[in-house]
């Protein structure tokens, strides 16, 4: 639990200074003091630090001393998460009256103050509830000394990048990054707020196989829901994350997070309709559809993945006279969408338990309806994951750093190709054993 709410203070401490709502004021105000002369700027930064510091610290030191650790209950955590990812969303688009808590205010002669003591001594409204899930953590431990500790590591995260940028100013590119963190940050805090609760809902729910066959037997919304954590929970396996890497190849010279998008959206698409006709076809008394499972895939997708990943980076340049072909980048939507398709039954032995019951309670049943429901919920969770890569790293090569980086970013690409399509070949060979 110390553990936990350290991390998490640095974590959420770093990710406050990215806000839209404090982005703006502390890139100000880093801007006015690296213009001041040296001895000036570093008081001003170290008055902001300490007055954050302190306050932060003692509030967390108040409200372990006013509160026990309380009983939340199963659920209450990862619902309270979700609430707070949901406001995120919600605030990109609709205005939400949430103040700033400006303690400075309450202090005789406040207004007056230097604005490195009113900024240390506001809580911005978009990183309360961030300072929340601290407090939440800190008083479930019921330890001052480490609730004291929390509230100046958040404190200290939080004021790291105005140092950093009132110590080497912000140029053109600099403001441009800011301008995107702004917009992104947002959907990242949603990301990371909505995955923690999906990991507590999950602690919650047991996905063995024999729950899983129970509870597909009847048509209930409760086994749709089990269909998409079995589909989320099994895309964390090593042959799933080889899909991962093959979408980001086809992002990779995306330079945008709305072309990666469009792009890992077309995979997602093939993955979710073969899923979706497999679904079907084995509520249509297609029990042949579990014999095309296993992992005779590996020959076909391993020397592909490997065949890719040479030619990437520019390793390998096929021509062939004859037929006028040349290797190249595949970089469009019809690619990643037809490459999906095998990808969507490549499953290694951690994964085929899941998606052959759900099959099998799919063709039990016989309904059409069911099976195409069940397929696409376990689609949508083992899309889920690779979705979010693809953005990420379509958002990532949209930085003049990386992008400056490209061919090593290829490299980078082409290897994790190979190393996946080796894997799919020893899965095939069994070369190397697993323990």
């Amino acid at each position: 639990m110390i553990e936990l709410l350290l991390a998490t203070a640095v974590l959420l401490g770093a990710l406050s200074f990215f806000e839209p709502c404090t982005i703006a004021t502390h890139t100000l105000f880093a801007v006015r003091a690296s213009h001041a002369p040296g001895a000036r700027r570093w008081r001003s930064l170290a008055a902001l630090w300490l007055s954050r510091s302190l306050l932060l610290a003692s509030l967390l030191v108040l409200l372990v001393t006013l509160f026990s650790a309380p009983d939340w209950g199963p659920w209450l955590p990862g619902i309270a998460l979700a609430l707070m990812a949901t406001l995120y969303l919600v605030s990109r688009y609709v205005y939400i009256p949430v103040p700033h808590l400006a303690f400075h205010r309450l202090l005789p002669g406040g207004s007056r103050l230097p604005q490195s003591l009113q900024l240390g001594l506001t809580l911005p409204a978009c990183t309360l509830p961030l300072f929340v899930i601290i407090a939440a953590l800190a008083v479930q431990l019921d330890s001052l000394s480490w609730a004291a500790l929390a509230g100046w590591l958040f404190a200290s995260l939080f004021t790291l990048p105005v140092a950093v940028a009132s110590s080497t100013g912000i140029g053109t590119s600099g403001r441009r990054f800011l301008d995107r963190a702004a917009r992104t940050s947002p959907w990242l805090t949603a990301t990371l707020l909505y995955g923690a609760a999906l990991v507590l809902v999950l602690q919650q729910v047991d996905l063995d196989a024999e729950t899983l066959r129970a509870s597909l037997q009847q048509i209930t919304p409760a086994g749709i829901g089990l269909a998409f954590l079995a589909g989320f929970v099994f895309s964390f396996n090593p042959v799933s994350f080889a899909a991962i890497p093959v979408v980001l190849a086809y992002v990779t010279r995306a330079h945008e997070p709305r072309r990666a998008l469009r792009q890992g959206g077309a995979f997602i698409l093939g993955l979710i309709l073969t899923h979706v006709v497999l679904g079907v076809a084995a509520a249509l008394g297609g029990d042949w559809v579990r014999g095309i499972m296993g992992r005779q895939w590996g020959l076909l997708l391993g020397p592909l993945l490997i065949l890719l990943g040479l030619v990437w980076p520019g390793w390998l340049k096929l021509r062939l006279p004859w037929l006028s072909l040349r290797a190249r980048r595949v970089s469009g939507s019809g690619g990643a969408f037809l490459l999906a398709i095998p990808f969507s039954v490549a499953i290694c032995p951690f994964c085929a338990p899941a998606l052959l019951i759900i099959l099998t309670a799919s063709a039990a049943i016989g309904s059409v309806g069911w099976g195409f429901t069940l397929l696409l919920a376990f689609a949508v969770g083992r899309s889920i994951p690779i979705l979010l890569g693809a953005w990420s790293m379509g958002w990532l090569e949209s930085l003049r750093f990386l992008s400056q980086r490209q061919h090593l970013l290829e490299i980078i690409g082409g290897i994790l190709l190979i190393a996946s399509g080796l894997y799919l070949l020893n899965e095939y060979f069994l070369i190397v054993g697993y323990s």
